[in-house]
């Protein structure tokens, strides 16, 4: 800034001391508005994530169900004394190892997996998997029409995403 002069009527005054730089409010408001932009980005990626983690969380859920349902039907087959060969694609009944008499029915309207105890009728069907879009239980057969084996599928499928599981158990006391 410069001092008044006494050369001249009024005093001028140099209103911009250029000694210090500094930003306009042109280049703050073009900062604040690439920050912004900036975060806006990071914003969308960062929710898509979450949604994406959502999604293979439930798939994974789904598919976790399937397996240990798969788990605990070949179990109960391999050692079970009897399995009924009139039983349809859609379930399988069996009497286990320690005498229960079962059946495990799949449920198409309602797209559940239940776990049937027969002769008690008081219990309610217990659900063993939720999510599931298809299910088959093919029986194999001895020569005798005894049910030898049984291959078991399950569709199951979470937020438009299906997934194919399949098991199957040999029933050891058919192989006498």
């Amino acid at each position: 800034m410069r001092h008044p002069t006494s050369n001249t009527q009024h005093a001028t005054y140099d209103i911009r001391d250029t000694s210090k730089p500094a930003f306009t409010l042109v280049e703050l408001l073009v900062a604040l508005a690439i920050t912004a932009i900036l975060l806006t980005a990071i914003a969308v990626a960062f929710n898509a994530s979450v949604i994406n983690y959502r999604e293979n969380e439930n798939i994974f859920k789904a598919i976790n169900g399937a397996r240990q349902a798969l788990f605990r039907i070949t179990g109960q087959l391999r050692v079970a004394t009897g399995v009924d060969p009139n039983s349809p694609e859609n379930e399988c009944a069996m009497i286990t190892a320690g005498g229960d008499d079962i059946t495990y029915r799949y449920d198409d309207t309602e797209k559940v997996l239940y776990l049937i105890t027969n002769p008690d009728t008081t219990n309610d069907d217990y659900v063993l998997c939720r999510n599931v879009e298809a299910m088959t239980f093919t029986k194999n057969f001895t020569p005798e029409g005894d049910v030898r084996s049984v291959q078991i599928v399950i569709d199951v499928a979470s937020g438009g995403v299906v997934k194919k599981i399949a098991a199957a158990a040999v029933v050891r006391r058919t192989l006498d």
